[in-house]
């Protein structure tokens, strides 16, 4: 029987489908297609093994022992790895509510998000605008500077709110201070409520977060509204235990959708989680140890950016990676190119960050 042209197109076109939908390259290598979807916890994480996930079950764990290897006291007894949405490792204390400390700065820095979406303003809106008090010493401050570090906001010993004289000129160097809760003054002004009500309403309800396992401590009452701590401290910061923090980052890990439902707009979180101090801004301490920020600071998020040593924070994972961090290693990275978060709560010692690279390295060859 002869064929027509369009027949042999035809019979060519459903070959070449055929040969995708096998996963084979035209040297009949056969190339390792993930069928599994991306899930959404409920009231509860879904569980599953590496294995039943696709990934190697023998470099998770080996991951997973390195977390535990470069921690201190309480090695990876909080963590929790999510893979496309499911638990795939949890550690034996995973449920347990510790304060987080500085990862508090980037649950602020969303409500800055929430409200640059809402029209209310947008990281260059000046602090002056929203907070008069600041004009006189603070005219040309902007969000962005406070949510950077590059402020030169100083306050009198003992009194967060109220500006002394500039440390340096706006935008001229990086001091890693209590300038966010001025910052989370500022936000809690434009929003007029709570930064704890805002972020519940329009966050941690929606992604499912237990309010019994967080908390976001504060200040009191100030001018009538509640005012919650942006820096992380203890008495005015947030706390929770790893499974609410995993929820906040496979939110970010989504690009701000949940269910479909665009909670945050990607805007937002692309211009937040992009290094916004350049790696040449010096630090207002010679040998301070924020010196490693510079070039991997965004809007209160850490990201895997190129440090004014020319070196890439995380060289193992993609550059696309970014972390909420704290105090006592408390660490919430999320690596969207992955599908994947890793979540390590703590209150034990300080290790160097860099020091997740390590962990970073296997977690991506599990997915190999």
């Amino acid at each position: 029987m002869r064929l027509t042209l369009s027949n042999r197109l035809m019979i060519l076109l459903m070959f070449s489908v055929v040969i995708s939908i096998s996963g084979c390259t035209s040297n009949n290598t056969r190339i390792p297609l993930s069928s599994t979807p991306v899930t959404y916890p409920t009231d509860h994480w879904q569980h599953a093994t590496p294995q039943d996930m696709g990934l190697n079950t023998t470099k998770v764990d080996a991951a997973m022992a390195k977390l535990d290897d470069i921690c201190n006291d309480l090695g990876n007894s909080r963590a929790v790895l999510i893979y496309k949405g499911k638990v795939v490792w949890e550690g034996s204390d995973a449920q347990s509510v510790t304060h987080i400390w500085s990862c508090t700065k980037s649950y602020m820095s969303t409500c800055l998000g929430l409200l640059w979406d809402d029209g209310k303003c947008t990281p260059q809106t000046l602090l002056a605008d929203v907070l008069p008090e600041f004009k006189e010493k603070y005219p040309d401050v902007t969000l962005e500077h406070l949510a950077t570090f590059t402020s030169g906001f100083a306050n009198i010993k003992g009194q967060p709110f109220t500006p002394a004289r500039p440390m340096y000129p706006v935008g001229t160097a990086m001091h890693y201070s209590g300038q966010s809760d001025v910052l989370a003054l500022a936000l809690s002004h434009i929003a007029g409520q709570s930064l704890d009500s805002l972020f519940k309403a329009r966050i941690g309800d929606p992604i499912g977060m237990d309010r019994d396992q967080y908390r976001w401590k504060d200040f009191g009452p100030i001018d009538g509204i509640t005012i919650n701590g942006g820096s992380g401290f203890t008495s005015t910061g947030l706390e929770m235990n790893a499974y609410q923090m995993a929820r906040f980052g496979w939110l970010y890990a989504n690009d701000g959708k949940w269910q479909g439902k665009q909670l945050i707009s990607k805007r937002y979180i692309d211009y937040a989680t992009t290094p916004r101090v350049p790696s040449d801004m010096p630090p207002h301490k010679d040998g301070a140890w924020y010196t490693v920020l510079p070039g991997c600071y965004g809007l209160n998020w850490w990201i895997n950016g190129i440090e004014h040593t020319g070196q890439r924070k995380w060289p193992s994972a993609p550059a696309r990676t970014f972390a909420a961090q704290g105090n006592l290693n408390n660490i919430c990275i999320i690596i969207p190119q992955w599908e994947m978060v890793l979540v390590r709560m703590g209150g034990d010692k300080v290790i160097s960050i860099n020091e997740y690279d390590k962990v970073l390295k296997l977690l991506g060859e599990a997915r190999q």
